[in-house]
């Protein structure tokens, strides 16, 4: 079955169901069949066998998302503000490759380590994807799942995909930045909320409306997180605040798809930690300590470049650049991107431990750590800090702490104070700009 298959069926035993809510606007199943089904038509008289289109936080971006597959078209979802030059590049792109029949999406990466890659997903990926969120976070009919991040991205596009195939409610936001209509959301009549967060906006959930979430607490399900590692006192804090919510750790990518999560509100709250592979994938480290992914939810391979899929898809494995480990009980530890390890004098530093020590320190609100060139040490760490509102750090005092909580090698030699901390557009720290 496909996507739509659920949806059309949905629609037939529930029409009167809330399918989406966004704004004011609330559709229910058999209007969203309805409307999907009338823009299939306009699709079916065009050209070409894939469609490329900005994303919006808007339901009308789902009737084009449902509708690009019931017209046996492969959909190419865009940032919402993508440079006309972009878009066309990638229509050309996209127009003049074979796109196998069976491909439903094609997602684009941020490009964060180079040129933008298509990513090609089935549509037998995406009910995979489906079924392993279904089985491993209980998805269910009675849920409304609010989703805040960009829909052209898999975090959360793949929150959809449960949500339609277990007949639940979907609520569309505007981002975290307006935080009052999206906490807005969890107060709608509905008895059980969840949602899917990245670590940055966890962090300022966290920093500014910690009364509000624990108020909610007995409505709120579970909190899924991922595409960035969740640093441990992050962790440590939304446990207290929600102590009833299942809280996910998840290790997915758009290559990979949903592979493993934990929750780490049980009885093992350990930074890193991805817990067990879930229905329809497996894991496995590979001789150099990479992490491997087997599976239904692999992606079809890069639009338009083979030697590039070949050079991490063959014989039904993906390989990535994640270095990691599994533990007797067959959970994945992460341990950082392999191109993100630093070299000091021999040690490799993983810079996310760093990192993790810091946000420990009080008055930190945010940091990153990276290499930096020494006239005679070679290569030293360097830690970027934003200070809390109101807080003077005193950098000394935070070199002391860290060399408490590190090996020597591993402290940061250079501080520099700054207000902000870039991040791509889905929440990972952007260690590419802090090396240009």
């Amino acid at each position: 079955m496909h996507l739509e298959d659920y949806l059309g069926r949905w629609a037939e035993l529930h029409p009167k169901k809330t399918a989406v809510i966004c704004g004011e606007d609330a559709i229910t199943y058999g209007r969203l069949w309805k409307l999907v089904r009338e823009r299939s038509l306009r699709y079916k008289q065009e050209g070409g066998n894939a469609v490329v289109v900005r994303s919006t936080q808007q339901a009308d971006f789902l009737i084009t998302y449902f509708a690009c597959h019931l017209t046996g078209k492969a959909i190419v979802p865009l940032e919402s503000d993508c440079p006309d030059t972009k878009l066309s590049t990638i229509q050309h792109e996209i127009s003049t490759c074979q796109i196998p029949s069976h491909v439903a999406d094609i997602l684009y990466t941020t490009g964060t380590t180079g040129r933008q890659k298509g990513i090609m997903l089935s549509h037998k990926a995406i009910i995979a994807n489906a079924e392993n969120l279904i089985s491993a976070m209980q998805f269910t009919e009675d849920l409304l799942f609010v989703i805040s991040g960009p829909l052209n991205h898999i975090g959360s596009l793949s929150k959809v995909w449960p949500t339609i195939v277990s007949g639940g409610t979907l609520c569309i936001t505007p981002g975290m930045k307006d935080m009052n209509t999206f906490l807005g959301a969890f107060r709608l009549p509905y008895h059980k909320v969840a949602t899917f967060l990245v670590p940055s906006s966890i962090r300022m959930l966290l920093q500014f409306a910690q009364k509000e979430l624990a108020s909610l607490s007995e409505k709120i399900d579970f909190i899924e997180t991922g595409a960035a590692p969740m640093p441990q006192s992050d962790m440590e804090a939304l446990c207290r605040l929600l102590p009833q919510t299942r809280l996910y750790n998840t290790y997915a990518s758009t290559e990979t798809g949903i592979i493993c999560t934990h929750n780490y509100n049980s009885d093992y709250c350990t930074a890193g930690c991805l817990g067990r592979p879930m229905q329809h994938s497996a894991v496995l480290i590979t001789a150099d300590g990479n992490v491997a992914c087997k599976g239904d939810t692999l992606m079809e391979g890069y639009v338009g470049d083979e030697a590039l899929t070949q050079s991490v898809l063959h014989d039904g494995t993906l390989f990535t650049s994640d270095q990691g480990r599994i533990d007797d009980y067959g959970r994945l530890h992460l341990a950082g991107r392999l191109g993100d390890i630093i070299n000091i004098g021999g040690y490799k530093v993983n810079p996310v431990e760093v990192e993790d020590a810091a946000l420990l320190f009080p008055g930190i609100a945010d940091c990153i750590c990276t290499p930096s060139p020494h006239p005679v040490l070679g290569t030293v760490l360097k830690l970027y800090v934003v200070p809390k509102d109101g807080t003077v750090l005193n950098k000394k005092d935070l070199y002391a702490y860290l060399m408490q909580k590190l090996e020597h090698h591993k402290v940061p030699q250079l501080y520099t104070v700054t207000n902000h901390i870039e991040r791509t557009f889905n929440g990972k720290l952007n260690r590419k700009y802090y090396l240009t």
